[in-house]
Formats: structure tokens, sequence, C-alpha cells
């Protein structure tokens, strides 16, 4: 099978953006998550809801408070995927 290089790049980059827009809603997760899990290990607390509404919430408010960034990715991307594109 023999694959376009540029096809390739395409794909690359653009799991490369949907990574750098997914990393610090879910690094905040992550931390959020392993905050928690260590009070209930501490507290001997073991609710399932404990651990998951907070993340929820943190993640939520982390994606909205990035939200002008995430546009502008994605904008600068959408851009340079046009500009790749062959004009009529």
């Amino acid at each position: 099978m023999a694959y376009d290089e540029s096809l390739v790049f395409l794909v690359r980059d653009t799991l490369l953006v949907v990574l750098k827009i997914a990393a610090p809603i879910l690094a905040a997760g992550v931390v959020v998550g392993l905050t928690i899990s260590f009070l209930q290990s501490v507290t001997s607390i073991q609710d399932q809801t404990l651990t998951f509404v907070p993340k929820i919430l943190v993640m939520i408010v982390v994606a909205a408070v990035l939200i002008p960034w995430i546009a502008a990715r994605l904008t600068d991307y959408a851009a340079q995927m046009l500009s790749l594109s062959p004009m009529p």
C-alpha cells in the first residue's frame, strides 16, 4: 500500500491539534480526580459521585475558560487547511 505523504502529515497535524486542545481539559480532570481520591482515602469516604461530579464541573469550567484559545487554535488550523486546498 502506498500512502501519499501529504495525507499522512495532514492526519498527524489534525491529531496534534486535537491533543493540544484536549490536554488542558483532561489534565484538569486528572488533577481533581487524584486530589479527591487522596481525600477519600484519608477520610475513608467511598462515594462514587464524590469523584464524578467535581471532575465534570471542573472540566466544564476549564473548557469554558479556554474557549477563546480553543477557537484561535481551530481558526489557525482551518486557515492552514484552506490554504493547502487548490482554488478553482
